[in-house]
């Protein structure tokens, strides 16, 4: 018991020798380290990270809100080069107010013959980046970077958006060590809080007394004459104290379908639910989703680029003329979009230059080429209304506020459900989505006011139907021929790929993980007609997926096909598993053997499920004469799968990679 005791002391000391977690005050012994002494797989760490809000005042914004923050992060190893790379927000209003990035200061720290060398960012090396009309995103990389550095960094954001303050994050894919969070208010702004993630943690509550001191002009012209003045009035209030502090909080590993991963780290949100000033009455935001929508859909450079229709109206008459079937309707318009507009890379839930302007210059951001579309469907006089989203990128909305939502799309409402529109990406179909917006649910906002949540991710699967022929020759190799049918997402993901490349290039993409396998006589159909299904044939010549042991052959009747190993290798998963969308594969392998072999050991057929059928594997192989023939299917029917499945899904996939490397065995006659 003694001799744990010491482990873990030691551990301890590795930890948190002597750390003085100052700017500037970097430690030989943190340079020096050569691994997380919790976490000996981790690449990096962040060994203290610092969040300071306050609230000051202005007579131009009124209360605003300043955060300080500080990192300083341990790179063990290239690996975690990624984590010195930065972009942080800063918003932009349209009405003249703005955020402000101040006071960046960074370091590179290294230890040169014993001494610590510290290495300073420079000016040149700190980019402003437009991401959109209303954000520029301020990015640097750490200068100097090797296998061992510390790295620091601190800056103040300045922002009057006091109702949509970007959440903190407590957690990433590396080991947090130390965390130090203090948000302090007035008690005239009432703050929710929202804890997100798999991390308990407490916050602590207080409040002391706070003067601050308030300025303001007082025109001559109300004092009786004389010139203006300044008064200025100390007032004493409540600041109420949100802290935490937290130690060795642990890496989210990242692993095969996360989705976006940052959905699932712990972080704390602050959403204002109203404000109280003396002497005036309690304002109310944003509290349920009704509202949220409705305010949106209210602003004119959303709701009110809806009702501009003369700008398009000879276009479209031309267009439907004497078509009177909704469906055509539908994917004349749609086409009609995606030809005429081209998206220029911002997404927003806002138009930027506004709709008619964007028509004329055939180039618009997401909301300018979605408002667009819904507009045409309605002019046709189709039941349709914008659907709020948001991006991956932009996680969960996990409770109402505006901030929730940052892209747009178009839904028509049908007898057979919602159609879901994106003009934006001239490779989509309708229903077919990128998977950068495929998250979770939609807020369809209906003319009336009314809205309603919308399902984003497809009830039917997305198919990808292979049939191989092959045969064995007298030098073992196998030759043969495949083709292949994709539709949906299947099919999007390779356009994707596909288009705009060469031909060698498309070779190389699908000679990827074929082991030594050439391919020739490559023929794509209807690449560029997505509303097609995509075929792909090629004829190939494997040089290795024959074994020849003891005058027995061995190979495997998945050929190229089968999957290589588990992509689950966790012991335990915190967040969802997110296959994207439902999904069938199927396959039918026909293997001619060499006539001097006869089959010796053909794997057994079978099938299993996982759930309740949310994901099917079937494996059902003969032989017929001189021939070992396989079906093949594999279903996903459930997309998204819950932490608690995750040791069975795991256990279903191990099952079904087993089974894919189970070999056939021939001897000779």
């Amino acid at each position: 018991m003694k001799f744990k005791l010491t482990i873990v002391a030691l551990i301890a000391f590795q930890v948190t020798f002597s750390q003085n977690f100052k700017f500037g005050k970097v430690s030989k012994e943190e340079i020096a380290q050569k691994g997380h002494p919790t976490d000996p797989a981790a690449n990096a760490a962040i060994l203290y990270r610092e969040y300071k809000t306050h609230f000051e005042y202005s007579s131009e914004d009124g209360f605003y809100y300043e955060t300080e923050v500080f990192e300083r992060i341990k790179i063990y190893s290239k690996e975690g080069y990624d984590n010195a790379n930065f972009s942080i927000k800063v918003y932009k209003g349209s009405g003249g107010s703005h955020e402000s990035f101040s006071g960046l200061k960074a370091y590179t720290y290294h230890l040169n013959g014993g001494k610590i060398e510290k290495i300073k960012l420079k000016s040149d090396g700190v980019f402003k980046e437009e991401a959109h009309k209303y954000l520029d995103l301020m990015k640097f990389t750490m200068p100097s970077l090797v296998e061992g550095c510390v790295i620091e960094y601190k800056y103040t954001l300045k922002s009057p958006y006091k109702s949509s303050i970007e959440p903190y994050r407590f957690q990433e894919e590396i080991p947090v060590n130390e965390l130090v969070f203090d948000f302090r208010v007035p008690e005239y702004l009432n703050y929710k809080t929202h804890q997100k993630g798999n991390l308990n943690y407490k916050i602590n509550r207080d409040g002391k007394d706070r003067t601050m001191e308030f300025k303001y002009l007082q025109k001559a012209v109300l004092n009786g004459g004389g010139s203006d003045k300044t008064i200025t009035n100390n007032v004493t209030f409540i600041e109420n104290i949100y802290k935490v502090n937290l130690h060795n909080v642990p890496a989210v590993k990242r692993e095969a379908f996360a989705g976006n991963l940052r959905n699932y780290l712990a972080s704390l949100k602050f959403e204002l639910a109203y404000t109280k000033y003396p002497g005036a009455p309690i304002k109310s935001y944003a509290t349920d989703w009704s509202f949220v929508t409705y305010s949106i859909y209210e602003s004119p450079s959303f709701g009110g680029e809806l009702d501009k229709v003369n700008y398009f109206k000879d276009d479209i008459d031309n267009l439907l003329s004497g078509v009177s079937n909704e469906n055509d309707k539908m994917g004349l318009i749609y086409n009609f979009v995606k030809t005429k507009m081209t998206w220029n890379g911002y997404v927003g839930k806002y138009t930027s230059q506004g709709v008619k302007s964007a028509y004329k210059n055939g180039v618009g951001n997401t909301a300018e080429i979605n408002l667009m579309l819904t507009a045409m469907f309605r002019y046709a006089r189709l039941n349709t209304n914008p659907i709020l989203v948001s991006t991956k990128n932009n996680g969960i909305p996990a409770f109402a506020t505006r901030n929730g939502f940052n892209y747009v799309i178009s839904g028509v409402e049908t007898t057979n459900g919602v159609y879901l529109f994106d003009a934006t990406n001239k490779k989509l179909q309708p229903n077919i989505l990128d998977p950068e917006v495929m998250n979770w649910q939609g807020r369809l906002i209906r003319n009336d006011g009314s809205s309603a949540w919308v399902p984003l991710i497809p009830n039917k699967p997305s198919v990808k139907n292979t049939m191989i022929s092959a045969e064995i020759t007298s030098d073992l190799e196998l030759k043969g021929n495949l083709k292949e049918r994709i539709t949906d997402h299947y099919a999007l993901a390779a356009r994707e790929e596909y288009l705009n490349v060469s031909e060698d290039d498309i070779r190389k993409s699908l000679e990827k993980d074929k082991l030594e396998t050439e391919l020739s006589n490559i023929e794509l159909k209807d690449l560029e007609n997505v509303s097609k299904p995509l075929s792909i044939s090629y004829d190939f010549e494997s040089f290795n997926l024959v074994e020849e042991i003891s005058g027995k052959l061995y190979f495997s009747p998945m050929l190229f096909l089968g999957e290589k190993g588990n992509p689950f290798k966790l012991e335990e998963r915190d967040y969802p598993v997110d296959f994207g969308f439902p999904k069938k594969v199927r396959a039918i392998i026909n293997i001619v053997i060499p006539e001097e072999y006869t089959i010796e050991t053909l794997p057994e057929s079978t099938s299993f499920s996982f759930g309740d059928n949310d994901a099917v594997f079937r494996y059902k192989i003969s032989q017929i004469s001189n021939k070992v023939q396989l079906s093949l299917e594999f279903a996903i029917n459930q997309p998204l799968i819950s932490p608690s499945d995750y040791k069975n899904l795991k256990g279903f996939y191990q099952l079904m990679v087993e089974k894919q490397n189970e070999k056939v065995v021939l001897i000779k006659s």
